[in-house]
């Protein structure tokens, strides 16, 4: 009987035991579920730009599909074409209201909502590509421009360069600055605002609408990119003649902005993912362009494109009206004027090291 009870006693014990080991690995499996299954974002990117468009809409697609397989799917990315969520001229409205997490643009395509943000795709005469990338993420020039947006809840990025582009297509030739009075010009930025007091019309369209206006004589001339974006466009076949150097970009940034309560709502791995991600589109859409313009450029001869450089006093004229332009915009703010101050002081400085490095180089290797 005694032996009974103790066989009986015995076997309790075992399955308790065995019932804690049950429920310990059921913890333990809970747990495992739960860090084995980390939070995941799902985000809407909006562009200016036509879906696939050459450079600009494909960098679009390839920095969302490089953030999805660097977080391992954690952070995926719907993108939009323009137009197809919010109209092209909205990013920067969709992203500040929290339509949309990201925007793929242009800073001076928002003058209307902060004056600023011209200063932070491209300056008449200023810097080129590789010194605005320096001047941006070496120098003050990221800090100034976050800065600027705070106000709006948009944090920016640079996410590629055009590098230096082209005048722009005109309908007729240009011999003098008189030539440009009365024309109407599709040129945004400070660079239409120099051609409007050279007696100019601009207006700021984009590009997707750009060929009908030419080719409808509702503008007489328009700046858009350069021969890659230019020749996909076929804007050789709205206008007669092809001017250059592009005085008003000698490097144009396109920008990366994120809504500043999406971007602290993911985890410090994630936003250093989305950080570096957006680094590696820079250096690629400048890559992109380097390579395709030269190319391009060469099909556009190809067609019979009637290349024209600008008059010199054309030229100095611009050069004159530009100056005047960006101090009185510099004057319009303090922190414009910090901007301002910190571009002249770099282009100065580096412009010494040009002079006798990448200057000499063109002049002398062809």
């Amino acid at each position: 009987m005694k032996r009974r009870h103790s066989l009986t006693f015995a076997a309790i014990i075992t399955a308790c035991f065995a019932l804690l080991g049950c429920n310990e690995e059921s913890n333990n499996s809970a747990v495992s579920a739960t860090v084995s299954a980390p939070e995941t974002f799902n985000w809407k990117m909006v562009t200016a730009w036509p879906k696939n468009y050459p450079a600009l809409g494909t960098s679009a697609e390839r920095l969302a599909e490089r953030i999805n397989s660097m977080s391992n799917g954690r952070l995926t990315i719907k993108v939009y074409a323009g137009g197809e969520l919010v109209p092209p001229m909205e990013v920067f409205d969709a992203v500040s209201r929290s339509t949309a997490e990201m925007g793929h643009g242009a800073a001076y395509y928002w003058k209307g909502k902060t004056d600023t943000a011209q200063f932070f795709t491209s300056v008449p005469f200023g810097l080129s590509a590789i010194e605005m990338n320096a001047w941006l993420h070496k120098g003050d020039g990221l800090q100034l421009w976050e800065e600027a947006y705070r106000p709006f809840g948009v944090k920016p990025f640079a996410i590629g360069n055009s590098g230096m582009q082209m005048g722009g297509w005109f309908n007729k030739e240009i011999h003098s600055v008189d030539d440009l009075k009365g024309l109407k010009i599709r040129m945004p930025g400070l660079g239409g605002e120099v051609l409007n007091r050279l007696g100019a019309t601009t207006v700021n369209l984009p590009g997707s609408e750009v060929f009908t206006a030419l080719q409808t004589n509702t503008i007489d001339a328009s700046d858009w990119v350069s021969p890659y974006n230019d020749l996909a466009f076929g804007l050789h076949k709205a206008a007669k003649y092809y001017y250059y150097p592009g005085w008003q970009e000698p490097q144009a940034v396109l920008e990366m902005i994120i809504n500043q309560a999406a971007w602290d709502s993911l985890p410090s791995d994630l936003q250093a993912i989305v950080t570096e991600a957006i680094r590696a589109g820079n250096a690629d859409m400048l890559d992109d362009f380097t390579w395709n313009n030269a190319r391009a450029l060469a099909e556009l001869k190809d067609a019979d494109v009637q290349l024209r450089r600008f008059p010199d006093d054309v030229l100095q004229a611009m050069q004159d009206e530009s100056a005047q332009v960006l101090n009185d915009l510099a004057n319009t703010s303090e922190l414009n004027q910090r901007i301002w101050d910190s571009i002249q002081a770099f282009q100065k400085q580096v412009t010494q090291m040009h002079e006798i490095s990448e200057k000499e180089l063109y002049n002398w290797r062809d």
